[in-house]
């Protein structure tokens, strides 16, 4: 009898030291693979900040060299302003656009479906294809945006080519990609209760009143999803200006992850380019911090305080 209830006691332990060996087993691959392209990677990364290293030769310990040289470098605050300047304007209107798409195909008419994939299908196209086509219609004396401000007597900038026009022109192309955060905002829609347009519509609200007291606040928490990732993109810019101007005229169009790429890349500072990486993490770690530290704007359901 004592044999049989020790044996029934032990079958239950062995069945979950049985388990926990499964779980590590599965979850193993991804432990190795998270350790070894990403963890070590990052922890690299952060040693080459303090070392001098020119790919060809040996990493020579600097100590706070290059972070010191990163602040006293005019090309790191001339791409940093760039970068800034161009997610000021590029953000709000990008996160505008979509929702007033989103907004255009949340209804029930024949072929909304293709009209969605016709949206949304640029945002998926090649960076580098894209950037060409953008060449192409900012070209000043044969290119398409030109042609058609010439059509109603508007003589149009040299857009890449002038230094106070290749921002908003970048500002512009960012248009092309609204297809993305216009997904987002009509899956948000469509998950609004219908009962609350039926409540506002008793209570004499038109359709300008319900956009504003029922659409808006119900889509706050996907409009801050937009905004943090616009904002984490906005700052990730390469493509476009490495294929387009390649940080010109005049470094006017220097994105931070261009001069990034630059220093790694075309100068051979590793350690240098690695402080770069370093530095955005931290930017972009701190707006991240302040978006979610002003997020009282935002409405969760089911949440009395408007925020979290």
């Amino acid at each position: 009898m004592l044999k049989a209830i020790g044996a029934a006691e032990t079958r239950p332990r062995m069945r979950g030291l049985s388990e926990n060996g499964y779980f590590y087993l599965f979850l193993a691959p991804w432990i190795i693979g998270f350790v070894t392209f990403q963890l070590v990677p990052i922890l690299t990364s952060l040693g080459l900040t303090f070392t001098q290293w020119e790919i060809i030769s040996r990493p020579s310990f600097i100590g706070l060299d290059n972070w010191r040289r990163i602040f006293q470098d005019p090309l790191f605050w001339q791409s940093l302003k760039v970068t800034t300047i161009y997610t000021v304007g590029s953000v709000p209107l990008g996160l505008v656009a979509s929702l007033l798409l989103a907004l255009l195909l949340n209804t029930n008419v024949r072929g909304m479906a293709f009209y969605r994939t016709v949206c949304y299908l640029p945002s998926v196209t090649s960076g580098v294809a894209v950037s060409l086509l953008w060449v192409w219609i900012f070209t000043p004396e044969f290119g398409l945006l030109n042609y058609v401000l010439g059509l109603v007597g508007i003589h149009g900038p040299r857009w890449l080519f002038d230094p106070n026009w290749v921002l908003p022109a970048f500002v512009v192309m960012s248009l092309w990609g609204v297809g993305g955060g216009m997904l987002i905002y009509l899956s948000g829609l469509q998950s609004v209760p219908t009962i609350l347009y039926e409540a506002a519509e008793i209570d004499g609200a038109n359709r300008w009143q319900r956009l504003l007291n029922v659409t808006v606040p119900m889509l706050t928490p996907v409009i801050f999803f937009n905004l943090i990732m616009s904002v984490i993109g906005s700052f990730q810019t390469f493509t476009s200006s490495f294929i387009m101007t390649g940080g010109g005229p005049g470094y006017s169009s220097l994105f931070y992850v261009l001069y990034l790429y630059r220093s790694a890349f075309q100068f051979f500072r590793m350690g240098y380019a690695a402080g770069l990486a370093w530095v955005l993490l931290i930017i972009i770690a701190a707006l991240t911090f302040i978006l979610f530290k002003s997020s009282g704007w935002v409405y969760y359901e089911g949440s009395t305080s408007g925020g979290r």
